[in-house]
């Protein structure tokens, strides 16, 4: 089966168990092979909150390697959500594993205050 084929099936998975609210969005992670992307959800009006990436001026300033730009995403992305108001979340691995990058997406967001 065609790996993207096979992403997509368990991204479909995971999206139907996982729902973001307005007072609990879904932080999606979108991986590229250079880049990394989070956004805040909240599914019920199909709106994002906030977004984060690896494109953003103050991480591209930092010459760190990707894992550690990951971090910087997630520490973005929950900087954020406090500014808005939020403490909580629902994690969305769109599709990857758990591991590396989407990982340390969770642990900056984890260590900026956000709960998931």
């Amino acid at each position: 089966m065609d790996k993207l084929i096979k992403r997509q099936k368990i991204r479909y998975r995971i999206r139907k168990k996982v729902a973001g609210l307005p007072n609990k969005p879904r932080l999606s992670v979108f991986r590229s092979n250079a880049e990394i992307y989070a956004q805040l959800i909240d599914d019920t009006t199909g709106t994002t909150l906030a977004s984060a990436s690896s494109r953003e001026k103050d991480i591209v300033a930092q010459k760190v390697n990707k894992v550690d730009k990951s971090k910087l995403v997630g520490a973005a992305i929950a900087r954020k959500a406090t500014e808005l108001g939020l403490n909580t979340c629902v994690f969305d691995r769109g599709g990857n594993l758990y591991h590396g990058r989407v990982k340390a997406v969770a642990d900056g967001a984890r260590e900026g205050g956000l709960q998931f």
